[in-house]
Formats: structure tokens, sequence, C-alpha cells
């Protein structure tokens, strides 16, 4: 079921004009620019999630893997760590 909406949501949002993009905050993988590593195995379009806590919040993301193997964050949501 979580992956069904996440892909859903990823969808939408890959639809969705540049206009309207993500950008990092401290924790995300790209916050410092793209990693050095590459990730050469994964198929493009493939998806990669990431949970990090940051100032009494947790956070998932999902990244889109492009065709020049750099990671496009694409969706963010934060919840409460109480």
């Amino acid at each position: 079921m979580k992956k069904t909406l996440a892909l859903a949501l990823l969808t939408a949002v890959v639809g969705a004009s540049s206009a309207f993009a993500i950008e990092p905050i401290p924790g995300s993988i790209t916050y410092n620019g793209q990693p050095s590593t590459r990730l050469e195995k994964a198929p493009i379009g493939s998806t990669v999630s990431h949970e990090f806590y940051a100032d009494g919040h947790r956070y998932d993301e999902i990244y889109v893997i492009d065709k020049d193997r750099s990671l496009r964050l694409v969706s963010r949501s934060v919840s409460s760590d109480s």
C-alpha cells in the first residue's frame, strides 16, 4: 500500500513543472550537491527513499535516478517526532 501511494505521488510530482521543485534541506542526500558516488546498477527512473530526523521532525524523502545517474528530489513528507 505504501509503495503504491508513493508511486502515485511520484508520478504526479514528476509531471509537475520544475518551478515547483523541492529544494534540499540539511539532512537531505543532495543538500551539499550530488553524492560523489553514482548509482551505477540502479535502473534509471527507479526511486530511492531516505529518512532522517531534524529539529524534532521526521522527514521522508523520495528521489528518482535520472539518466545521468544523479538523484532528483521529488517528494518530502514531514511528521512530528512526539
